[in-house]
């Protein structure tokens, strides 16, 4: 399902909106899609980079805890 709406843009905005569609080889309509897409996927991967990190910190802070007891096991059982 698609919208219509109504937008104003400065004309440098504009111009450059027009080089994009004709490079892309869509409409107005359609690089203002796929630049609103990229937008959002970019928001996406920073959340993902974001999360990724805080998951190492986690796994660093886990490994070592826990990376001293497996050490004494790995020490008696041979």
């Amino acid at each position: 399902m698609s919208t219509r709406i109504t937008i104003s843009l400065p004309d440098s905005l504009l111009a450059t909106l027009d080089q994009l569609a004709r490079k892309w080889s869509t409409t107005r309509s359609g690089a203002v899609a796929e630049l609103l897409q990229s937008a959002k996927r970019r928001e996406i991967e920073k959340q993902m980079r974001e999360g990724y990190s805080v998951l190492a910190e986690i796994h660093q802070a886990d490994a070592e805890l826990f990376l001293p007891a497996q050490v004494e096991v790995l020490r008696n059982g041979n």
